[in-house]
């Protein structure tokens, strides 16, 4: 029981002999039904102003929220939808009751489970009719029907139909239609005069809706009250979602932005057709963010890169896309977007890829191999880069890896060798290095490395170099038989390929005797079996712009000592060499025989130098010209 009871109170009573009678007022809600039963809703509308001015208690509230309410279904049935929208805002009506009426904004957030609290009196004055739409045919009918009987023939579409008296009509059931439909051709509904008035009646309808959930917004935003309120906490995301919708429809974009920027409720499941069809991808992406649905986002920002939408309003989507992989650090969405951006901006595609070190080893070979193939798929270029990265960075041990990387060099070589400029620059490097006389203590690396232009086919060479030195996981044999073809031009890796083969008279027969690089023969002997010494390979990776990154690779590690039997056996071999060919390497098969006394016995000396004494008697020197290198002097 309410403390203050508004029922009216009656000062004059009147007694008969049966009973007692009481004069007394009419209350706001008879009154208010009474005029709208005389269609006089403005008369109705005064009332509750009125009443509202003098607010006394709860129960006069309510019965304003029913009042207003009624008067606003009164006006939604005729059609007066801006005169409604306020009634509807001053009933404080539940937006998704409204909502109900419009099936092609609602989508699927309502089911049949759905319940809404409706006063009794005002639910038996609600529109009978599905949607906004039935509304208006039922509207415009009426008044075709109050102006031209069936029986009389319709006039030519004039907008003088729709300026009639709206207020004076009654509103006709949905048989009519039927009734009328041989009058208007095709029919009712699409004829051209009512699908013209259907239009102007419907954007006026979504623009009282539109102006309804924006009062309710503010409300929400600005009554802490209404904010804690449990009914209204339940209807938030229906006024938020509408609003998106309407907002993308009408291109408000200025008021989508503002809404996206706020505390929201929106259901994104629900408005992202209607954003993908209106093209407002940027607000789309706001709300992914804003979820944290991270997949569909960068889906998002990835096809405004390829250009598949078109939003001016995302500036840099792949700089997006990099700094959310970032920050998630998720190996496996690293691998995704960054397998995708190679196509695009290689360089930062493979930073995602090719992390820094974080101190923690991975060796998961096969995902590197997955991952590999698409990158060849991708962007071979790239490929090549993260094969390197895998050997020098991870330093995977892997035969397939470093198969593929050997292979790949292969094929780089082949390939800048059927360019007549890099084959006729290389073939004049090694001619110039052999007939020099003055360059023979410089090793034949150092001096292609020094002397030849900076270019990718130069990069190239030096890599394939130092990789088919470092790595001992390639099939050295398959290798061989692809670059014999160009075995003239390509001395020096021919060398390191028959070392690799164990085949040390060949690979010390061409450094002495073609490529007349003395100085890489005799580290060969010194690092037992190895041409690059250690200063050259630190040369070139300090001086050779590109190189960099080959600075820590395994592949450059300090050589395990050599056995002195070896090295014995190298320098004999050297030594046969140099005698072979005796004429060519007298002074350098001396200093040899000087430098390596102590590594080389008398019987160690080859038979085919001691049979000629004269060639023999100028290769001795004294012991005290003996020098003593040893390794470390490489």
């Amino acid at each position: 029981m309410h403390s203050t009871s508004t029922f009216p109170r009656s000062q004059i009573l009147v007694s008969g002999p049966n009973s007692i009678q009481s004069l007394v007022p009419a209350t706001l809600i008879s009154q208010v039904e009474s005029l709208l039963e005389s269609h006089r809703i403005e008369d109705a509308t005064d009332l509750a102003d009125q009443q509202r001015k003098k607010i006394q208690g709860n129960i006069i509230v309510e019965e304003l929220r029913y009042v207003y309410q009624r008067i606003g279904f009164q006006c939604f049935t005729e059609t007066l939808f801006e005169d409604a929208g306020k009634h509807f805002f001053n009933g404080d009506l539940d937006p998704r009751l409204l909502v109900s009426y419009y099936p092609d904004l609602r989508g699927s957030m309502f089911t049949q489970e759905d319940t809404v609290n409706v006063f009794a009196g005002v639910a038996e004055h609600m529109p009978k009719e599905r949607s906004v739409d039935d509304i208006s045919t039922s509207s415009i009918l009426a008044v075709l029907l109050r102006r031209h009987p069936r029986d009389n023939p319709l006039p030519p579409f004039s907008s003088s139909i729709f300026s009639c008296d709206i207020d004076s009509l009654t509103l006709t059931c949905t048989p009519i239609f039927a009734n009328y439909s041989p009058h208007l051709s095709p029919n009712t509904r699409s004829a051209p005069p009512t699908a013209e008035l259907r239009k102007i009646l419907g954007m006026a309808a979504q623009e009282m809706l539109e102006s309804f959930l924006r009062k309710c917004r503010t409300r929400r935003k600005v009554d802490n009250q209404v904010r804690s309120d449990a009914k209204w906490q339940s209807i938030y995301s229906v006024v938020d979602t509408i609003l998106v919708k309407l907002f993308a429809q009408f291109e408000k974009t200025t008021d989508l932005y503002t809404l996206l920027n706020e505390a929201n409720d929106v259901i994104v499941s629900e408005v992202e057709e209607v954003l993908q069809r209106n093209g407002q991808y940027n607000a789309l992406c706001m709300l992914y963010k804003q979820g944290g649905e991270d997949g569909k986002l960068l889906d998002a920002w990835a096809k405004v890169a390829e250009g598949e939408w078109i939003d001016e309003d995302i500036k840099d989507p792949l700089s997006s896309i990099i700094s959310l992989v970032t920050d998630k650090r998720d190996r496996a969405l690293s691998q995704k977007w960054g397998v995708w951006l190679t196509k695009r901006d290689p360089d930062r595609g493979l930073n995602l890829l090719m992390p820094k070190e974080t101190g923690k080893r991975r060796n998961k070979p096969e995902e590197d191999k997955m991952l590999l193939e698409q990158l060849k798929e991708s962007n071979p270029t790239a490929a090549l880069q993260f094969l390197e990265h895998l050997i020098l960075q991870r330093r995977s041990v892997t035969p397939d890896i470093h198969i593929q990387y050997a292979e790949t060099c292969v094929d780089q070589l082949l390939e800048l060798l059927s360019q007549d400029s890099v084959s006729k620059l290389w073939r004049a490097k090694g001619s110039s290095y052999s007939s020099s006389r003055t360059e023979s203590s410089v090793p034949f690396l150092s001096y292609f490395a020094s002397t030849t232009p900076d270019s990718d086919a130069k990069r190239v060479r030096l890599k394939t170099a130092l990789f088919l030195q470092g790595s001992n996981l390639y099939d050295a044999r398959m290798i061989l038989d692809r670059l014999s073809p160009h075995e003239k031009i390509l001395k020096l890796e021919m060398a390191i390929l028959h070392g690799k083969l164990q085949n040390h008279h060949g690979a010390l027969s061409i450094l002495a005797n073609e490529l007349r690089d003395t100085a890489t023969a005799e580290v060969y002997c010194a690092l037992g079996g190895e041409l690059i010494p250690p200063k050259v390979t630190s040369s070139i990776i300090e001086n050779v712009p590109g190189m960099q990154n080959w600075k820590f690779s395994p592949l450059l590690a300090p050589s395990k000592p050599v056995d002195d039997q070896l090295r014995r056996q190298l320098l004999k071999v050297l030594l046969e060499v140099y005698l072979a060919e005796a004429d060519i390497h007298p002074e350098r098969a001396a200093q040899l025989l000087n430098s390596q006394a102590t590594s080389l016995d008398v019987l160690d000396y080859p038979q085919n130098g001691r049979s000629n004494s004269r060639r023999h008697s100028s290769l001795v020197r004294s012991e005290g010209d003996y020098i003593n290198a040893t390794k470390d002097e490489y």
